[in-house]
Formats: C-alpha cells, structure tokens, sequence
C-alpha cells in the first residue's frame, strides 16, 4: 500500500533526512581533505607507482636468495642510475636546444606570419563575396563660414580654463606609480608551493625503498586490524588492487618506454631535430587518455617545422606517431592492461574530470588507477558489490 505525504510520519522524515545528510556531509569533508592536502596525497601515490614498478625486479632477486632490503637497494641504484643517463642525455639535448632556439623562433615565426596572412587573405576574400559592394556617398557642399565676429566668440569660449591655484593648507592629489613586477609577484606566491614540492619529492626515495623492503611486515600487519571473514575480504581486497595497479602501472609503463624508443629511432632516421628528446615527449604522451594521439603529435610535428625539414619530413613524422599509437592501444593495452582493469567509458571520464580538478595534471594521470583501485575494493566487499558493477565495463 502506497502512503500519502500526510500519512508518512515527522519522525520517518527526520530519519531518511539524517540518512541522507551524513553521507553528503563526509563526502564534502573527504573531497576537502583531498584537495587540501593533495601535496601529500600525490607524493605518496607516486612512491607507490614506482614501487610497483620496481617490485618484479625486486621479487626476481628475492627469488634468488638476496635479502629482500638488499634487492631492493640495488634494484633502486640501478634505477637511479637510469635516470641518470636519461636525464644527461635529455640535459645534452636540451642544451643544443637553447643554443637553437633563436633560429627556431625565426623559423616559427616566419610560419606564423605565413598562416596568419593566408587566413587573413581568405577572411578578405570571403568578404568580398558575401557583403555587397556599396555605392560611394555623394559628396556633402560644407557649410557656409561663419562670420568673422562669431567666429572670434567661437575661439573665445573654446579656450581652455586657466588653472586655479591652490588654496594654502589644501589637500592636493598625489598618484603614486606601482613599480611593482607581475612576473615577480607571481614567482613570490608560488615560492610557497615549489618549496613544499621539493620537500614532498624528497621523501619518494625513502617511501619507495622502505613499501618494497618491508612489504611482508605490512602486508600481514594490515590483516590483523581485520577478524574472520572480513580479514579474508580484505586480503582479497588488497590482492585485488595490487594486482589492478601492478598491471595498469606496469603494463602503461613497458608500453611508455616502447613508444619512446621507437618514436626516437623513427625520428632519428627522418632526421627530425633532437630524435630523443621529441621521441620521449611524443611517447609518454600518446598514453593520455582521449587525447593522447593529438599531444603525440604536436613535438615531431613542431621539431620539424621549427628545424627547417620539409613538408615531406613532418607527414611522416604524422605516420609514424600515428602507426605507433594505433598499434600501442589496439594490440599492446588490451593485453597488458585492459584485461585486468574493467571500467566503463562513462566512468573514466567522470574520474578524469573529478581527479584533474582536485589534483589538476597529476590528478589526469592516475585518475584510472584510483578509481580501478576503487572498484576493486567494491568487488570483494559484499556490500559494496554493487557500485563495484556499476563502475565497470
């Protein structure tokens, strides 16, 4: 039997309203705390990331008998010692850069002038062809001359007033100029924030060496906040996510460093300008999400033009950035990523669009592992099974 508004009781809706009110209100107190100390939050979701991505090599040497706090010390120096090279050679490379750069803002700007003009000529042409062409004005006979004396009692009260002096004691305007620098006042307000990101950065290494050294100890000392069938719950839960996390880090990072190296060996032999350096910005960023095959492109495409190459250098270099992309998300993904992490396309774009206004770019680049993380969680708690179907594919 349905009831009528009169017959549902004040104290029901008092409670359906107290129902509603706690979650809405710990919602907004958990976006709060996200956003408010994302800093914190972002560092940590970095070290673990790379912890993930450390963890096979480290596992594959614990496997051969070495302590698991060596393994992981020496598979951290030799990653360190990686990104040395790396970045020395990117250092080299953008060193030439800058010794170029004012022939690349030349060329640019011969370019940009080039198509400003040829837009410019066809917005005339289009002009010239929609709007009718007009009949030139007849021309106005001026008006007759004033006489000598009016035009004497016009100059006469078209004269400007004579200054009146200032009164002793009186208080006179002062405009004070600004000196002040923009540039040097935004610097001084963000000197705050890069101060706290390099005292973030500076806790990754020792986050990342002690989440793989003492992975075991907080493995089972999380499972001991848990009794009876929710600490197998949570064991499945937390398999569940490392499993999720382990194949979209991994999986996203194996197909990164593939892109890059072939993008810069495609470059190197089209003779694009610094083939490792545009090769690796093309690579990483061909795995956005949505928009990855349009920034890929926009470092060769740019390299090509600015260096002087010919037209024919810049369409291959669109070739090659596009086979690459289309191989990488139809054959590679679905393989090494896809299989394990199950989320519908609507989802992914609301967690793209939540994450990145919370966290800005950071928040764009692990948007999916959070909320595939999430899912995961949902999928082993009874429940919570069903938002677990409602975010996934």
């Amino acid at each position: 039997m349905i009831r009528s508004r009169s017959q549902i009781s004040p104290g029901l809706i008092e409670e359906r309203v107290h129902s509603y009110t706690l979650p809405v209100i710990a919602g907004g107190v958990i976006v709060a705390i996200l956003y408010l100390g994302r800093v914190f939050f972002i560092t940590a979701i970095t070290a673990v990331i790379i912890a993930l991505i450390l963890e096979p090599f480290v596992g594959l040497l614990a496997r051969l008998r070495v302590p698991r706090s060596i393994a992981t010390f020496i598979v951290g120096a030799v990653a360190l010692l990686v990104l040395y090279f790396a970045g020395l050679a990117a250092y080299n490379q953008l060193s030439s850069l800058v010794n170029d750069a004012p022939e690349f803002q030349q060329r640019l700007g011969l370019l940009i002038t080039g198509i400003t003009d040829k837009i410019q000529e066809i917005e005339d042409k289009t002009a010239h062809m929609l709007v009718p062409v007009r009949k030139p004005a007849q021309p106005v006979d001026p008006p007759p001359a004033a006489p000598p004396k009016q035009q004497k009692r016009v100059r006469k009260t078209a004269e400007p007033p004579a200054p009146v002096p200032a009164l002793p004691g009186a208080i006179q305007e002062v405009r004070i100029h600004d000196d002040r620098n923009p540039i040097g006042d935004y610097i001084y307000e963000r000197l705050g924030t890069v101060y706290e990101f390099i005292l973030m950065v500076s806790f990754v290494p020792f986050l990342v060496y002690f989440m793989l050294s003492w992975r075991d100890h907080i493995y089972r000392s999380f499972l001991r906040f848990f009794e009876g069938p929710d600490r197998l719950a949570a064991a499945r839960s937390m398999e569940g996510v490392a499993e999720m996390a382990r194949a979209f880090v991994v999986g996203n990072f194996i197909i990164g460093v593939l892109l890059a190296v072939l993008s810069w060996i495609g470059f190197a032999i089209i003779r694009i300008p610094y083939p490792f350096l545009v090769g690796t910005l093309s690579g990483t960023l061909s795995l956005v999400p949505y928009i990855g095959l349009p920034l890929a492109l926009v470092p060769p495409i740019m390299a090509a033009l600015a260096g002087g190459s010919p037209s024919s250098v810049g369409l291959f270099a669109f070739l090659i950035v596009l086979i690459l992309h289309l191989t990488a998300m139809n054959v590679f993904y679905p393989k090494l990523v896809g299989a394990r992490v199950h989320l519908n396309p609507l989802v992914v774009t609301f967690s793209l669009m939540f994450w990145g206004f919370l966290w800005g770019a950071a928040g764009l680049l692990i948007a999916i592992p959070i909320t595939a993380g999430i899912k995961a969680v949902c999928d082993n708690v009874t429940g919570l099974r069903p938002w677990g179907r409602f975010l996934g594919d």
